[in-house]
């Protein structure tokens, strides 16, 4: 084979690498959002919602929450594990939206600085290769926490998610080097979120993503 071509083709698999690692693994099943705001509003009805208050007492009842979740309600009497998710799942959407069309700017402030590095990697690597990414979600079919903690000051949370998208990757000639534009994809990740047990601040962090089995 032409030494041209073995070349273009390791820089294609190396890009399509990086891209997988932080968007998630595609499990072989086929078929512009505020994030602040979202989170706020979360937090809202997490007040509003999740707790039945006695004015005579002013007793305090907070929705269950599952095993997975209890150490953050430990941690938290306030927290409201279907306010979070929902926050999560609109945060999921918004930011591999954002790392797909290369936009990092308008989810800077819910990355930490490892996640953010390994977004901006792939996305100069995939700059550099002439590659662009088409990505259209169809819909979060689930989004659950399957492991929590409390990591000194730290409250973390794993989130799993797994949703419908197509997503395409083409070259500079507008040719598909990976994905199909006709096909849907279920893809699984599990994201690492934290936030400050003392904080005043609602918002959580992305720290971690990954794929899933």
């Amino acid at each position: 084979m032409d030494p041209v071509l073995l070349f273009f083709a390791g820089v294609a698999a190396f890009v399509i690498f990086r891209l997988i690692s932080v968007m998630g693994t595609r499990t072989g099943h086929e078929q512009n959002t505020d994030l602040e705001a979202i989170q706020r509003a979360s937090q809202k009805r997490a007040s509003d919602d999740g707790r039945e208050t006695n004015d005579a007492d002013e007793v305090v009842v907070q929705k269950p929450v599952s095993a997975n979740a209890r150490p953050l309600r430990e941690a938290d009497p306030t927290f409201d594990e279907a306010s979070f998710l929902a926050g999560a799942r609109s945060a999921y959407e918004m930011i591999i939206e954002a790392f797909a069309s290369g936009d990092l700017k308008s989810i800077r402030g819910f990355l930490n600085s490892s996640v953010y590095e390994a977004f901006k990697g792939a996305v100069v690597e995939r700059d550099a290769a002439g590659y662009t990414t088409d990505l259209k979600f169809v819909g979060i079919e689930r989004a659950s926490i399957i492991e929590s903690a409390v990591e000194g000051e730290n409250m973390v949370a794993i989130v799993e998610f797994a949703s419908n998208q197509v997503r395409v990757t083409r070259d500079r000639d507008g040719q598909v080097v990976d994905g199909d534009p006709n096909r849907i994809d279920l893809v699984k990740d599990r994201w690492k979120f934290s936030r400050k047990r003392s904080s005043r601040d609602p918002n959580w962090t992305l720290v971690a993503t990954g794929g899933a089995d």
